[in-house]
């Protein structure tokens, strides 16, 4: 083989490594945005924290709720991907101190009418007892009114940081506060 030839083969050796590198990960973005679950963002300043939480919002399309998650299961908040909290300052989640930064929102299905909201380090795939940040109970009602995209906002309500989860007719209400 004559080096041009070598040096021909090489470049489309390249060449479609880097086609295929495209197509994997054209793929891979394609895989998320193929659930058609759009991006949701709830966005408050709470004392002088400045607080996000950003999530994907699935539909019901017609399914159970109380069918799809069991007493004693972590419920991700979202879909697709974690759902995340992120200030700029340290919280306070019933008297647990959540230090500034992005941390995973989860919630903890108790038992029925009896919730709780989870802020931990790893999401829940990956969750153990000791990436738990802090935990505490949420609110619990059922809406008259179904919503079927999962909707998830953030309010300040006297100082204190409101976070409040719809989906179907679930609703449920938790509360931080800046951390002193």
């Amino acid at each position: 083989m004559t080096p041009e030839k070598g040096q021909d083969m090489l470049r489309r050796k390249r060449v479609l490594l880097g086609l295929a590198a495209i197509a994997a990960l054209a793929l891979a973005v394609g895989d998320v945005r193929a659930h058609g679950n759009e991006h949701g963002e709830a966005k408050a300043t709470i004392g002088n924290a400045k607080v996000t939480i950003s999530y994907n919002r699935p539909a019901l399309k017609g399914r159970d709720l109380t069918k799809m998650i069991q007493p004693g299961d972590l419920w991700r908040l979202g879909a697709d991907i974690p759902t995340t909290i992120e200030s700029d300052a340290d919280l306070d989640f019933g008297g647990t101190r959540v230090p500034q930064g992005k941390h995973i929102l989860l919630a903890r299905y108790v038992e029925p009418g009896k919730w709780t909201l989870v802020v931990s380090s790893k999401d829940r795939f990956h969750y153990e007892p000791s990436a738990r940040i802090a935990e505490e109970p949420m609110e619990f009602e059922n809406g008259k009114d179904p919503t079927d995209a999962l909707t998830i906002q953030l309010s300040n309500k006297g100082g204190r940081g409101v976070i409040e989860i719809a989906w179907g007719t679930l609703r449920l209400v938790g509360a931080f506060v800046p951390a002193k």
